[in-house]
């Protein structure tokens, strides 16, 4: 499989939600807007026999507009050939929808994405926290915080490169 020719297939099915498209990395990559990604995922295991589910994993990217993103690694066992999708949403509406009726084994993976990333997966059977307790009002994998202690007098920053 060409990876020209699934991109021009993918951009004939749906237009304008292809945002950007690379295969130049290890792997073919292509960001798609959330409100298809069920639609574009469903194409490529019916159509295109990415049949296996590699990977959903949450990602943050505080200085973009949409800050977070859902990563997708699907799998053609057929041709051994491996696609990546990305899909980013906003702060106001973290939600994208649910692709549990596609692969069954992404729930779990969209559990633990909510439950790090507070991305809210649109018709999940069972959203809820799955490793992090019940009662934390946060999530752990935003990078909402500073990741060293500005108050600390201690260090020496000639140790560590700066």
């Amino acid at each position: 499989m060409e990876y020209s020719i699934l991109l021009q297939e993918l951009r004939n099915n749906f237009g304008d939600s292809i945002l950007l498209a690379d295969d130049s990395a290890d792997i073919f990559t292509v960001t798609i807007a959330s409100k298809v990604i069920k639609e574009l995922i469903i194409y490529l295991k019916e159509k295109q026999d990415f049949i296996f589910l590699t990977d959903l994993c949450g990602i943050h990217y505080p200085e973009q507009e949409k800050e977070f993103g859902v990563i997708y690694h699907l799998h053609n066992l057929v041709e051994n050939k491996r696609i990546r999708l990305k899909t980013f949403v906003t702060r106001a509406n973290p939600q994208v929808e649910s692709i549990v009726s596609v692969f069954s084994s992404a729930n779990w993976m969209e559990r633990e994405t909510f439950d790090f990333y507070g991305i809210d997966f649109a018709g999940h059977p069972n959203l809820i926290r799955i490793l992090n307790v019940d009662y934390m009002d946060y999530f752990p994998m935003r990078k909402e915080y500073p990741l060293e202690d500005a108050t600390r007098s201690d260090k020496d920053d000639r140790f560590f490169g700066r």
